[in-house]
């Protein structure tokens, strides 16, 4: 699965994509082409790199930045120019422009690196012969051109074309085919590099990505995981940045949450706005964060490895298929009940299934769910406002209101019983106070008339 396939997730990875400083387009293109990480040794690499270059953010001088992130600007995509070197197609002088530049552009980042000691953390090939090959006068310019000193009868030539511009003409037509044979000769002295100058531009992509993830792990407060090996997840003031932007923008403060899950079902009951579906989303965005190798949104985490991250969210229409949103929905947990039954690590988050039906059947089609998805070895998420007997599932309630505020912490509690605050939650919000009064003695009414 690549990044840019899981991008637009309304888990908001979007936003933290957004939010990466990236110095080239390449660099981007080259991050959402990349492939979700499976392999414990891969993922470790990748966070034991990064953590390198979170050091290097946090100590550098911001002259040397600025320097490293000006340098990074100038990468350029030159894959169908390496794929025409390596078919040994001539290279015309844009295409040997681009080599030689790149050439030199990796020689100044990776003694930029070396001055903190990253030279060994990504490896930039030398393209030292590279650069004598397209640089014979030594003249360390990042431009192109047929010098003289690669052909003698060309230098004659254009002496001669000095001399005698009447013969410009048929000068020009000779000049012409020696400098095409120049070009092709050139090709084959690169050809013989071609690896190596695939592998800087992939190298110079890992550069400015890792340094991005790295500004972004720094101003955001992202915190490094460690690699689950029992299949448990843990987190530990775990935060969504995108919600917590919003709110500091509005002045507000985003409450974090500590939560920990394994193969058994874990079930988050609340009443609607009780932060619920944010749970699901922050952790739907962990796991793609935690896979891709960025950051993690929490103050300590350890995260099992999945093959699959299926994220079902209600209220979801399809009108391509000319499905309602409860059809919809029961189309992707569907697709979830299938997968369960490969023997592949799955993780799954539902939020509230069935809430778009009436409570009878809603409560009804969430409970079979739980017992057909609990003697599965998944991980299983799955929130709901319906009252609902857990069976095996760790129960997580979210406290609700404490001391006349909302408390969106999650506590353990015996069943899936869920607390009725819909009406103090509206009052809070400074609902029409006459609505919420007669909605209370309805209420009254409702609960004497099922006691009698």
């Amino acid at each position: 699965m690549q990044l840019k396939n899981v991008i637009e997730s309304p888990c908001g990875l979007r936003f933290m994509l957004d939010g990466l400083e990236l110095q080239s387009g390449f660099a981007r293109r080259w991050l959402l082409d990349s492939e979700m990480m499976t392999n414990e040794q891969e993922i470790a690499a990748s966070y034991g790199v990064l953590r390198h270059f979170v050091d290097f953010v946090r100590s550098i001088e911001p002259s040397f930045l600025n320097t490293l992130l000006f340098r990074l600007q100038g990468v350029k995509d030159i894959r169908t120019t390496i794929k025409n070197l390596r078919q040994l197609s001539t290279l015309d002088d844009i295409e040997l422009f681009e080599v030689k530049h790149l050439a030199i552009l990796s020689t100044e980042v990776a003694k930029l690196l070396k001055n903190h000691n990253l030279d060994n953390v990504v490896e930039i090939p030398s393209l030292d012969e590279v650069i004598n090959i397209l640089d014979p006068d030594g003249m360390k310019i990042a431009s192109f051109y047929v010098y003289d000193s690669y052909c003698e009868q060309l230098k004659d030539l254009r002496i001669e074309m000095r001399k005698h511009p009447d013969q410009q003409e048929e000068l020009l037509v000779e000049a012409a085919e020696i400098e095409e044979g120049v070009r092709a000769d050139l090709t084959k002295q690169l050809h013989a590099h071609v690896d190596d100058i695939a592998s800087t531009l992939i190298a110079l992509a890992k550069v400015d990505i890792n340094v991005a993830k790295a500004r972004q792990a720094v101003d955001l407060e992202l915190c490094f995981p460690e690699i689950s090996g029992d299949g448990t997840s843990h987190y530990v003031a775990m935060f969504h940045p995108q919600v917590k932007d919003a709110l500091n923008r509005a002045g507000k403060q985003f409450q974090p949450v500590d939560i920990s899950f394994a193969h058994i079902p874990t079930l988050i009951t609340g009443a609607n706005m009780g932060g619920k579906t944010v749970v699901l989303k922050t952790l739907t965005l962990c796991q793609y964060l935690f896979q891709f190798g960025f950051g993690i949104p929490a103050k300590e985490a350890g995260i099992a490895i999945k093959d699959d991250i299926m994220f079902c969210i209600g209220d979801e229409q399809s009108i391509e298929k000319g499905l309602s949103s409860f059809a919809a929905e029961m189309k992707n947990i569907d697709a979830v009940i299938k997968a369960s039954r490969e023997k592949r690590r799955l993780l799954a988050l539902i939020d509230e299934p069935a809430r778009t039906t009436n409570p009878t059947e809603g409560t009804a089609l969430v409970q079979a769910l739980l017992k057909v998805l609990a003697p599965r070895r998944m991980s299983l998420v799955m929130t709901t406002h319906y009252d609902i007997e857990p069976g095996s599932a760790h129960c997580l309630r979210v406290k609700g209101f404490d001391n006349g505020s909302m408390n969106y912490s999650l506590v353990e509690v015996e069943n899936g019983e869920v607390p009725h605050e819909a009406l103090n939650i509206a009052q809070s919000l400074g609902i029409d106070q006459e609505w919420i009064t007669l909605a209370r003695e309805k209420l009254k009414v409702s609960s004497c008339e099922k006691t009698k």
